[in-house]
């Protein structure tokens, strides 16, 4: 059997709940022919009788009753449907998807949130814990609207990649050391070490910055979490580099931040898809690039 029309049954409602052939077709704009077409065509392809014409009018049959009754709640939600994707397209609810690391999610998204639930309520933010390079194939397959992306980043068709913050990557060092006023890689390297994981754009960064003082140190352990890095450095276990965002927390007072020799930034880009975005996306990039401080 061929699927039901929402047009049909949305006709069959009209008749049930008017009474009569000539209001339906008056309420829906329709010609009388046109009504009396759909309800037959419903009746054809359920093989069975829906409506019984009586001196009080039109009335459902039992089996036309049984029917009446889910399309009202399929239409329903038919219409819940529409009209939350006119409200995502409108920017005034809806999903949106966004991948960003641990780091960013802990201190650069809760602002911009926050934000977004005093001036956009509707809207619903899905946020994905993702290195950059999984944030860039998600998004180039349709997975994810927003990346919040290390840059650089090699040209993606179809995807446009944004400058949107610049951070310094500093030393954080237990407090107990004795260290100089700035950082060099031949200091660092004689040193424990906690460093990003390989699979990081910040742990090529680091690993660049060492190589071009001609040093290759090996971490004692490699982490995807900074937060937890911290807490690893607090408790002497080794020193990190990490970006220090202007909205972060004073770092655990066991724990001593310098600046490095020479200097180390973070580079953080806004990535989405080129082209026409829903309202609700659109929305979201506009609160994003609205707290940059780039």
């Amino acid at each position: 059997m061929r699927e039901l029309s929402l047009d049909r049954l949305r006709t069959l409602l009209a008749v049930a709940d008017l009474g009569s052939f000539a209001a339906a077709a008056e309420a829906l704009h329709l010609a009388p022919p046109t009504v009396t077409l759909h309800v037959a065509e419903l009746e054809s392809r359920l093989d069975a009788r829906l409506l019984l014409r009586g001196r009080a009018g039109v009335v459902p049959t039992s089996v036309g009753a049984l029917l009446i009754e889910r399309a009202r709640r399929l239409l329903a939600e038919a219409d819940d449907a529409v009209d939350a994707v006119r409200r995502q397209v409108a920017g005034q609810g809806g999903q949106v998807r966004v991948g960003a690391s641990t780091g960013a999610i802990a201190h650069l998204l809760p602002q911009a949130l926050a934000v977004l639930g005093r001036t956009h309520p509707g809207i619903d933010v899905q946020v994905a814990v993702l290195t950059s390079a999984e944030t860039m194939a998600r998004l180039a397959t349709g997975a994810l609207d927003i990346g919040l992306v290390a840059l650089p980043q090699s040209p993606v068709a179809g995807l446009r990649v944004q400058r949107w913050r610049r951070d310094p990557v500093l030393a954080f060092l237990p407090a107990a050391w004795a260290a100089p006023a700035r950082i060099t890689p031949g200091w660092l390297a004689e040193r424990p070490l906690i460093l990003n994981d390989a699979g990081t754009r910040l742990s090529r960064q680091t690993a660049e910055w060492f190589a071009a003082a001609g040093q290759r140190p090996r971490p004692r352990i490699e982490l995807n979490y900074n937060d937890a890095i911290k807490s690893l450095v607090a408790a002497g276990y080794g020193a990190a580099l990490l970006p220090q965002e202007a909205s972060a927390p004073q770092p655990d007072a066991r724990i001593t931040v310098r600046p490095l020799r020479p200097a180390l930034w973070r580079e953080l880009g806004l990535a989405h898809r080129e082209g026409n975005n829903d309202g609700a996306t659109r929305e979201v990039l506009a609160v994003l690039a609205a707290r940059s401080p780039a």
